[in-house]
């Protein structure tokens, strides 16, 4: 698993990004974790890498 910090969450549209350890930033969905609502920006998190049309997001995001 690879692993970041939520870097920025954009509640009303139900997503967010996460800068990636590996210097990458990832899209992530309010589907990809359970507790998206709970989330303000600067947790740490645990998350796959999966394909998608414009690049790889974070899948399967829970805190660290």
């Amino acid at each position: 698993m690879a692993e970041g910090t939520v870097k920025k969450i954009v509640a009303d549209r139900g997503f967010g990004f996460i800068s990636g350890e590996d210097g990458k930033e990832y899209f992530f969905h309010r589907s990809a974790i359970p507790n998206f609502d709970d989330l303000r920006g600067g947790e740490r998190v645990k998350f796959e890498t999966e394909p998608s049309p414009k690049g790889p997001r974070a899948g399967r995001v829970r805190l660290a």
